[in-house]
């Protein structure tokens, strides 16, 4: 006799390998009524395509429109400060609908063009092989902490026009903002110190902007306040979002990356073969087999029918992009890591009006990554057996990633 689904999404088995948890919802309940944390679970391809192209359907405001307290449960003494948090959040671009969220998108979209983004190349290049260069000398690498955190956050930084010697700081502040989607019950305390610290440091670098803009992106996002698309609370907290999501997915992409190539040293040959000609399967196969984020949330703004189940207006609604990607309805041997898959129509950056914005950058720098290690080193090897993985509900990301290489 068949045990029941857990509604526990927080559990080591789930954090770790997701992928037998969503396959069996996906068969047996692809949109699944989650008791515990009183969400629908959406798990088949099909349905995460059909609800993120309905954007009319499902209300990106989330924090502004839930009527539910958080899930995980909190202390009940962190409820003022889930306020706090509600306001935070329901500021930045993507916490809304249209027509907002397409005057906010407006601002930011000619920085992130795909034209523009390549400009940025020979940099990402550059700081690669300096990355490289100090590990290679080593003699081993935490691809986490030694190549993917420093790479991409020294990209943005760049990028927001922030000083070389900040980015430690604006790391441990970033991490503070991922605990949003934990499980801690003291969670909402750690993601508050990090909102509060990054608006304490944005917010003299925003004067600056507003006084003598220059062409970075802090400069684009100040100039949407003086067109008056922006609040200055807005801006903070658009800074902050592009900041963290600036890095930390790109974080994710090339450690699950290197790890799934680990796993499967015959792609790695392939690859090494022709990175020139599989450069850019490759990487779109590492973001489809291994997803940098796991789920994003909507909120039903209307009664609606999805996949044969009545969702209710107000209903919480989160769709897993790692379940989507491994739908055998949608890709071909779904389990296979194949470098050469195609077509590879993945939905790791979403779709719709709420595709990623910094997609086109996510992809150059996972090219630009993934090229330097297979032209530079003959093969990796772990050297532990127990991968961890942080326990958030959004995104797949690890802990650490030692390696050496022969």
């Amino acid at each position: 006799m068949a045990t029941a689904i857990s509604d526990d999404l927080f559990t080591p088995d789930v954090v770790n390998d997701p992928y037998p948890y969503f396959a069996r919802l996906r068969e047996e309940d692809p949109v699944r009524w989650n008791e515990t944390y009183e969400v629908w679970i959406v798990t088949s391809y099909e349905e995460v395509v059909w609800l993120i192209r309905h954007h009319e359907l499902f209300s990106s405001e989330v924090f502004k429109r839930d009527p539910r307290p958080p899930y995980p449960q909190i202390d009940e003494s962190d409820m003022e400060l889930y306020h706090f948090i509600r306001e935070y959040q329901a500021d930045r671009f993507i916490q809304h609908d249209r027509p907002e969220h397409l005057d906010m998108r407006k601002v930011m979209h000619g920085y992130f063009n795909p034209r523009a983004m390549e400009l940025w190349r020979p940099m990402v290049q550059s700081a690669i092989q300096e990355l490289l260069d100090e590990a290679e000398a080593k003699g081993q690498m935490d691809v986490m902490r030694d190549f993917a955190i420093p790479l991409p956050l020294l990209v943005i930084a760049q990028m927001m026009g922030m000083p070389r010697e900040d980015r430690p700081y604006i790391r441990e502040l970033a991490e503070k903002l991922l605990f949003l989607n934990r499980s801690e019950p003291n969670r909402l305390r750690i993601y508050s110190e990090g909102a509060q610290g990054l608006t304490a440091y944005l917010s003299p670098l925003i004067e600056e902007r507003m006084a003598d803009p220059g062409d970075d992106l802090l400069s684009v996002l100040a100039q949407g306040e003086r067109t008056g698309v922006f609040t200055r609370n807005q801006v903070l907290a658009n800074a902050a979002l592009l900041l963290v999501a600036g890095h930390e997915t790109t974080i994710n992409l090339i450690c699950n990356g290197t790890l799934a190539f680990i796993r499967h040293p015959e792609q790695w040959e392939r690859f090494k073969q022709n990175p020139a000609q599989l450069l850019k399967s490759a990487t779109e196969e590492c973001l489809r087999y291994d997803s940098s984020v796991k789920s994003i949330q909507r909120i039903a703004a209307e009664d609606v029918d999805l996949g044969g189940k009545p969702i209710r207006k107000d209903d919480r609604v989160r769709w897993f992009i790692s379940a989507a990607n491994r739908d055998p309805a949608a890709f071909e041997k779904p389990d296979t890591f194949d470098i050469t898959r195609y077509p590879n129509r993945h939905v790791a950056f979403g779709s719709g009006v709420h595709h990623c914005l910094g997609a086109t950058l996510a992809r150059l720098e996972g090219q630009e990554a993934f090229r330097a290690l297979v032209e530079r080193f003959p093969a990796f090897e772990l050297q532990t057996e127990r991968l961890e993985y942080h326990p958030t509900i959004n995104l797949r990301s690890l802990k650490r990633l030692p390696v050496t290489w022969n």
